[in-house]
């Protein structure tokens, strides 16, 4: 059976990922050589060699070391890979990444943020309340600007925050003792083949919290969700749950509202961040929190001094006569909230919306809804589908999704091409979304409108 105190050298098989790049941030603080590869550098793998992790990008089974303890895997490592398949003949332990996760938190008071959207944000914000009051760490699905980092580390914590992950079920490899449900909505169609089989995943999902502990989710999923444990319910504007919020306005761009929580307290919050969306998030994170035992005075303080995530409604460029933002938003449901917020922030001004389609899966099986979404901007640009861990399906590609959308402004773009492209329609606001490696061109992006 393997130990953590056992691990000496790890080796990550996909160690660019967002939550296995969390992992090793965690070995690595511990100790613990931490090597790896991924299939390209990026500002992320960059970042974890200066912090002293030997990484490489050549699929190359000669550069794994012969003495590693453990490999963990990400499930979107294909097993076509040359060092896949050397690892499989290697006598090592190879564990998925949920697996690890699970691992490190079996001694721990879990806190764990699922749902099919918005999980990372409310990670952060939970994380950002916690952190300072309570001894605590964090694995967060994103890179939470108050930390610069996904990973927030206490040696001495006894709580640990953590993004709960439905796909491939990974979620199922923890045991909370509170678990936050955003979101249930159909997605990773390609893994589970119905809404009703994610339903059941996070069924069983919940049935891993702790008997003493909480579920903190939204009426309407309790019509699904049938818990064994204490239940929180939150919402927006629903005064039957037992957090919600009242006085929202908008003062000075930013969003002001009052989270009532039960025995008549209150925290006043004055949010940088737009979006109904994410005040819903900041509901779910001050539930938690309270539960936890965090003085109201101190949650109202850290979320007033909430930064966000990047790639979460990232302002890019925030000029008078230019508005640039970037979001991760790669399912229909987010699209329409990502859009619906940037329309509020700018009721009268056009917005040109740039999506990079993530699977050939996803955008079959939401073609539609993609589609209606994408069709309340004023203008649209696709990209070609990124494919990440999926081969190509015939007759799905971003024409496909294209001739779907009904508003007549629409035009497919070559991410090389974008930049000069989105310099010549010169849009009043521009907003970048998808989930793939639109994020490598943000940079190009803002170049040609920096040197306007």
């Amino acid at each position: 059976m393997l130990s953590l105190t056992d691990i000496k050298k790890i080796y990550f098989l996909g160690i660019g990922g967002i939550g296995m790049s969390a992992l090793a941030r965690y070995f690595c603080r511990r100790g613990i050589a931490v090597l790896g590869y991924d299939k390209t550098p990026s500002p992320l793998t960059t970042q974890l060699q200066q912090e002293g992790m030997n990484i490489h990008f050549e699929d190359n089974p000669q550069l794994i070391p012969q003495d590693i303890d453990v490999v963990v895997y990400t499930p979107a490592v294909p097993h076509s890979l040359a060092e896949w398949k050397h690892i499989q003949q290697m006598e090592v332990p190879c564990v998925k990444r949920s697996q690890m996760l699970g691992m490190i938190s079996t001694d721990k008071e879990t806190y764990a943020v699922a749902g099919t959207h918005g999980k990372t944000s409310t990670t952060a914000m939970l994380t950002q309340i916690l952190y300072g009051n309570k001894p605590v760490s964090a694995f967060i699905g994103g890179i939470a600007k108050n930390f610069n980092s996904n990973y927030v580390d206490d040696n001495q914590a006894s709580i640990l925050v953590v993004e709960a992950d439905e796909y491939d079920r990974s979620f199922l490899s923890l045991n909370p003792y509170v678990a936050i449900v955003t979101a249930m909505d159909a997605d990773h169609l390609d893994i589970y083949g119905s809404k009703e089989k994610l339903e059941q995943s996070f069924q069983d999902f919940v049935d891993r919290i702790s008997k003493q502990g909480f579920l903190i989710t939204k009426k309407p999923l309790l019509n699904i969700l049938k818990p064994q444990c204490n239940v929180v319910t939150y919402s927006l504007q629903d005064s039957d749950c037992d957090y919600y919020v009242k006085n929202l306005r908008i003062v000075s761009n930013r969003q002001c509202f009052d989270i009532v929580c039960p025995k008549n307290r209150c925290v006043s919050v004055s949010f940088p961040i737009a979006g109904t969306h994410n005040i819903e998030n900041a509901v779910a994170a001050t539930a938690a929190a309270d539960i936890c035992g965090v003085d109201i005075q101190k949650i109202t303080e850290n979320l007033n001094n909430y930064l966000g995530v990047k790639r979460r409604f990232e302002y890019v460029i925030d000029r008078l006569d230019f508005v640039y933002i970037d979001d991760y938003a790669h399912h229909p449901k987010e699209i329409e909230a990502t859009i619906l917020a940037v329309k509020k922030l700018y009721p009268n001004k056009k917005i040109c919306g740039v999506f990079q389609p993530h699977l050939y899966t996803r955008t079959r099986d939401f073609a539609d809804d993609f589609a209606l979404a994408l069709s309340s901007l004023d203008k649209i640009v696709l990209l070609d589908i990124y494919p990440a861990r999926e081969e190509p399906i015939e007759g799905i590609d971003a024409l496909f999704l294209l001739n779907k959308i009904k508003n007549p402004n629409k035009i497919k773009v070559s991410k090389e091409n974008l930049p000069d492209f989105l310099a010549q329609e010169a849009p009043e606001v521009l907003l970048t979304m998808g989930a793939g490696d639109i994020d490598r061109i943000v940079v190009k992006i803002k170049e040609k409108f920096d040197n306007e």
